[in-house]
């Protein structure tokens, strides 16, 4: 089923409200996932080429830094992930829009597995680091409540029958846990930890060799496409499911089966 473009003329406020539309929405996401995922694959590739090739050996911690490049960007996007969650929940609370509660609810496993790969790389690089996987340094120790907050918040949403409770309670748990996300970012600064400060600063400029830096930024663009490749994929599915009983929706799900 086509959908009907907005005529140029149309008022702002009408041209803004049809991302709102549930049909609107899934036919967009389909191109920007489809899009998304092959950028993921092309960068990360390059990526891990020049992290564990190209890049020089740290003069401290040997080859043992390497893991920084998968480590470093799995933090920053799941910080931002759920800073999205929360930016999607007030949408929803405010004007009440199904495709909004609909991103967050598809954020959540993303975000979750993304969380635990960073804690996961964090510990291994811990090790040969600190002589230990883990301690209860003020950033690990809030980096694995912002863990729990996915966790959690993936709990209700299964345990929650209602779907209108649960949407609330989803959006107002993503709306207060997000206050958890500057502590995890200004922790190393607010307290003295044995995790290293930001490499990358808009105070103190860039601190690593020029290499490391791309290799850095390479893989997190790479992370970045696949975050967003991965929770429009699985918003196009919720959208699906929730709308199944509709023309459209059924029109699509034959036309993907021809």
């Amino acid at each position: 089923m086509s959908i009907k473009p907005v005529p140029p003329t149309a008022p702002k406020a009408q041209r803004w409200r049809r991302f709102a539309s549930p049909m609107y929405f899934q036919g967009i996401a389909q191109k920007i996932s489809t899009l998304a995922l092959c950028l993921a694959m092309v960068l990360a590739l390059i990526a891990c080429v020049y992290g564990l090739w190209w890049a020089p050996i740290d003069a401290v911690q040997g080859h043992s830094y390497r893991i920084m490049f998968l480590h470093v960007p799995c933090s920053w996007v799941a910080m931002i992930i759920y800073v999205a969650m929360a930016f999607w929940s007030v949408i929803y609370i405010v004007w009440r829009t199904q495709t909004s509660i609909l991103m967050v609810r598809a954020m959540v496993p993303t975000g979750t597995m993304i969380c635990a790969l960073s804690l996961l790389t964090g510990a291994i690089w811990g090790k040969p680091t600190w002589g230990t996987y883990w301690v209860w340094d003020a950033r690990l120790t809030s980096m694995l409540l912002l863990l729990f907050l996915y966790l959690g918040l993936m709990a209700l949403l299964q345990s929650i029958r209602s779907e209108a409770r649960a949407n609330l309670v989803a959006a107002l748990w993503s709306i207060v846990g997000v206050f958890n996300v500057p502590i995890i970012y200004f922790s190393v600064r607010w307290w003295n930890t044995l995790h290293q400060g930001a490499s990358i600063s808009v105070s103190r400029g860039i601190s690593i060799h020029s290499d490391m830096l791309h290799a850095l930024v390479l893989m997190s663009l790479a992370l970045w496409a696949y975050a967003i490749a991965m929770i429009l994929k699985r918003a196009r599915l919720l959208v699906l499911n929730k709308y199944a009983h509709t023309a459209w929706a059924q029109a699509l799900v034959l036309n993907s089966k021809e």
